[in-house]
């Protein structure tokens, strides 16, 4: 059975009401129909105000519905018929048919704009769904190991893009995946689609973080292969895959020229650059297929950061690159979700607000195991 997706009725009228209340602007083809009115009666004939009085129902049709506008075009109406028994030479039949052509223009206007509203709901709503199938919420917690998340797409409209990320408890232990497709929005969706399926099968089969990396340079050379972009010779993915064994102590992190991560162990911030570089996914064939895995001490306290360069090329009005080590050091130990808070704040207010490409990060903490006994450093 095909499923479809239904606004609900108060999301129907979220146009019209804002935070529950009238907004003020919704009132002004009241006001302006006032004001005319008023200006019509007080001045000299000979002004004219009253041809004014079509404006109103011509501002309702872009924000009220059909019905509302109607109803103002036929007050607008009475009002002009009104005027004529106080000044007989207005030229009231011109007036009133004017006012009667733009009240039926205004609804047939008002008429297709809810159409398209309803359209565009309808598109952000399927746009929701696909965000939560694609980055779906992660649990913030599995086993030892603490778990949030941040993403921001470049495109806002579009709710996702091509940064991802994933966490799943495996027999393996928790594995994390964390990165970015080249280009952003739309256009890079499918191709994180397809990384990130491949993930959650591999992690699963392979017992190796080579062997997951493996399948998904497979996965997307089959993806690049079936859907070929024109404005993209070269489809390719940066990726950072960690695993957290059970019961704590260590991090191995493979990193496929994915930005390093930052450890954060009592106050100290480490840059994790990888002992030996891994090719990107999909330029294995090129450049080769040699992967390191890194493993590092992960005790508790710790706190790993994941990111995608959406972050790191974030720029400021002088396009200085946003600082993110410094910023780190300047920051008090907290926790993920916190941190994660004020790195939002911050990019958001170094950016100006405008984001130019997509971001993704993770924040890792490293609990107590699950015997309650601290690992040792």
């Amino acid at each position: 059975m095909r499923s479809v997706i239904r606004p609900r009725r108060s999301e129907r009228r979220r146009p019209l009401l804002l935070g529950g209340r009238w907004d003020a602007a919704l009132l002004s083809p009241v006001i302006v129909t006032v004001f005319v009115t008023a200006l019509a009666f007080s001045t000299p004939r000979e002004i004219a105000f009253s041809r004014l009085l079509p404006t109103a129902p011509a501002l309702a049709a872009a924000m009220w519905p059909v019905l509302p506008t109607i109803l103002l075009g036929a007050f607008c109406l009475l009002i002009m018929i009104g005027l004529s028994y106080a000044y007989t030479d207005l030229g009231t039949p011109y007036t009133a048919a004017a006012i009667i052509a733009v009240t039926l223009a205004a609804a047939y206007a008002s008429h297709v704009r809810l159409q398209r509203e309803e359209t565009l709901l309808h598109v952000r709503l399927v746009a929701d769904a696909a965000q939560k199938v694609l980055l779906r919420p992660l649990p913030r917690r599995i086993e030892n190991v603490e778990i949030e998340s941040l993403y921001l797409a470049a495109q806002e409209q579009a709710r996702i893009g091509g940064d991802f990320y994933e966490a799943v408890d495996t027999p393996f232990g928790v594995r994390l995946l964390i990165g970015d497709v080249r280009g952003k929005g739309l256009s890079a969706v499918g191709t994180a689609s397809a990384v990130i399926n491949s993930f959650r099968e591999a992690v699963f089969d392979e017992p190796d973080l080579r062997g997951v990396v493996h399948r998904l340079e497979v996965s997307i050379s089959r993806h690049s292969a079936a859907f070929p972009a024109l404005d993209l010779p070269e489809r390719f993915a940066t990726a950072l895959v960690a695993e957290f064994p059970h019961g704590g102590g260590r991090v191995s992190i493979l990193n496929c020229g994915h930005p390093p991560p930052l450890l954060v162990r009592r106050g100290e911030i480490r840059v994790v650059e990888p002992t030996t570089a891994s090719p990107p996914l999909n330029l294995a064939t090129l450049i080769g297929d040699q992967y390191c895995v890194d493993t590092l001490i992960f005790a508790p306290g710790d706190q790993l950061l994941l990111y995608t360069d959406g972050v790191t090329e974030t720029r400021d009005r002088d396009g200085e690159f946003f600082p993110l080590p410094e910023w780190m050091r300047q920051q008090s130990p907290t926790a993920p979700r916190e941190l994660l808070d004020r790195l939002h704040q911050a990019l958001r207010h170094y950016s100006g607000g405008r984001l130019e490409d997509d971001v993704a990060v993770l924040a890792v903490r490293c609990t107590k195991s699950t015997h309650g006994q601290e690992q040792p450093v």
